[in-house]
């Protein structure tokens, strides 16, 4: 069963007394089960933003208790701030991340937020997918006003708060509790110190835009040109510089690189230059490889290269590092989240992954090899592809080349986490074997879980075997159209493809004896063989065109010799 996963980003309204906000990150610490991710602390907003993920229960748990200790650590009564806020945990959203639903996740900050209520007595609104009318839906209503106003709106009938009393609470304010979609908070840098022509490039691309009065002295909107964007300009005295502070509420509408890029066009139109960004918290690896993928097809480059290179073009082209470094394994969500033992093996130099298969250890073994073989081999082709993609003289063919390197990088990295998965299936047979066996039950018990686990072992290398033959396409097609003087490197990615695939299927074969199974084994042992016939055939037919192609430049040398 899929676990399920919340994130939780608060904002507490402290930046510059990391002694008040160790004591609210050590509270959210305090729930197990909870992973801390990101912590960024803001001295001229005076805001620290929070990312925490975990299951809902546990999150749940730590977000109450870091609402609780801002409360007893932060006096809004004194509190000074760019940001706009209106409490000390001033807002505090929930993001299902997997496993789980908005609906779900709603559910979740309304408890929260009751709880929050109740036991503190801070008042509380749901914004966003919370909200229980329209019009608080917008967390820039429930916060009108802000904390110096806060008191005078509780008096109104219509700002009565969801949860909580309708008393103004001194020293802690109010709280927006809210749940919602996957919200990365962006700011771009300007070559000015005017928070006033900022803000002018910030009502140019929000969604909101401006208002302004018509000839007739009527009120009128003319909307910006970014969907799902939220924007504001400041000056930011740490780094003398104006900014764009930017919340992009759905990336699949407006993503990072084309919000950049259309602040880049309205700061130009401004007389104004774009210096570069900064991110605040976290974003998905999907939109930092989506952007690096974007910038590199602007240059007529193939975009079928590593996620390393795709978030260095990323960071590069939006100037991400100009404030300080960009460290993807720090604001990367998935790179955060990851455990320091998945993945263990292709985590390794290889050196290492030789060394830890040369060991005593019957793990990894040749299902692994075999694997990270025909992983290599798909590289090699992929190789040919990105250098093909840039011939002199081919320009006009870079995005077919591209294309091939894509789905080349596609199979190259199953393959890679096909290499760890291998080496799991024998530990689970190892594991199901050393299950209790003295009852009746427990030997039935322990029974069904070997032969699920030997079924999984079965699987994995004939998973490998299918994903591995997939990469013949690729190798062949870049000994045929590619750069001619790579061939020999795309044969050599058929030879690795050939032998990952042959050394998959003996791993089939020999676990496939003690599974009772043996309907399932037959028919997928009469699969393999057709598998490992057709790449032997691949490879031979490969090696044939490299063989001829060899040829053909060495006549074509001798010829330029003699003529020389």
């Amino acid at each position: 069963m899929l676990k399920k996963i919340i994130e939780c980003v608060p904002n507490f309204s402290e930046g510059r007394d990391l002694t008040v906000i160790r004591q609210i990150t050590d509270a959210i610490e305090s729930v197990g089960g909870v992973k801390l991710l990101d912590v960024d602390p803001g001295k001229d907003t005076n805001r620290t933003v929070v990312t925490f993920t975990g299951e809902p229960e546990a999150v749940s748990e730590a977000a109450f208790r870091a609402v609780r200790k801002a409360s007893e650590v932060i006096d809004m009564s004194k509190h000074r701030g760019k940001h706009p806020r209106m409490g000390a945990t001033d807002v505090c959203p929930f993001i299902p991340v997997a496993g789980i639903t908005m609906d779900e996740t709603i559910a979740v900050a309304r408890k929260v937020a009751e709880r929050i209520g109740q036991e503190l007595g801070i008042p509380v609104y749901c914004y966003e997918s919370a909200a229980f009318e329209e019009k608080r839906r917008n967390l820039a209503n429930c916060r009108a006003g802000e904390y110096e106003g806060l008191e005078r709106k509780l008096q109104d009938p219509e700002w009565k708060p969801d949860y909580g009393p309708p008393l103004f609470n001194r020293k802690s304010g109010a709280t927006a509790v809210g749940a919602r979609d996957f919200l990365v908070a962006f700011n771009i840098n300007l070559n000015t110190t005017s928070t006033r022509r900022a803000n002018a490039i910030a009502f140019d691309v929000r969604e909101k835009g401006r208002e302004i009065v018509n000839d007739k002295g009527e009120a009128a909107t003319i909307p910006g040109t970014l969907k799902s964007v939220k924007a504001i300009g400041w000056y930011i005295e740490e780094y003398g510089i104006a900014q764009i502070s930017m919340n992009l509420t759905d990336i699949s509408v407006t993503p990072v690189h084309i919000a950049f890029d259309e602040v880049c066009r309205k700061a130009d139109a401004r007389g104004i230059r774009v210096t570069g960004s900064e991110l605040v918290g976290l974003i998905p690896l999907k939109a930092m490889l989506d952007a690096g993928k974007y910038y590199l097809e602007k240059q007529q480059r193939s975009v079928g290269v590593s996620d390393d290179e795709l978030i260095r073009i990323a960071v590069i082209s939006m100037g991400m590092n100009q404030l300080q470094p960009f460290k993807p394994d720090e604001k990367i969500i998935e790179y955060v989240m990851e455990e320091k033992n998945q993945r263990k093996l292709i985590a390794m130099s290889l050196k290492g992954f030789m060394n830890e298969t040369a060991s005593e250890s019957p793990a990894p073994g040749g299902g692994s090899v075999a694997s990270y073989m025909g992983a290599l081999g798909v590289a090699l082709g992929t190789m040919v592809a990105n250098l093909s993609s840039h011939k002199k003289g081919w320009d006009s063919r870079w995005k077919e080349f591209s294309d091939w390197a894509v789905k080349g990088k596609e199979i190259q990295n199953r393959l890679l986490e096909l290499v760890d998965e291998d080496t799991e299936a024998f530990n689970m047979i190892i594991a199901s074997g050393r299950l209790p066996k003295s009852t009746d039950e427990e030997k039935k018990t322990r029974y069904d879980a070997v032969q699920v686990a030997i079924r999984n072992a079965i699987m994995v290398p004939y998973t490998v075997m299918e994903t591995a033959y997939k990469g013949f396409e690729i190798v062949r097609e870049m000994v045929e159209t590619g750069n001619p003087s790579s061939v020999t490197d795309a044969a050599t990615g058929a030879i690795a493809l050939r032998s990952c695939i042959r050394g998959a299927f003996l791993n089939v074969k020999i676990n496939s004896g003690s599974l009772e199974d043996k309907a399932f084994v037959k028919k997928l042992l009469k699969k393999g063989q057709d598998i490992e016939t057709k790449a032997c055939l691949e490879e031979e037919a490969i090696l044939k065109m490299v063989d001829s192609e060899i040829l053909k430049q060495q006549k074509r040398l001798r010829k330029v010799k003699k003529s020389g």
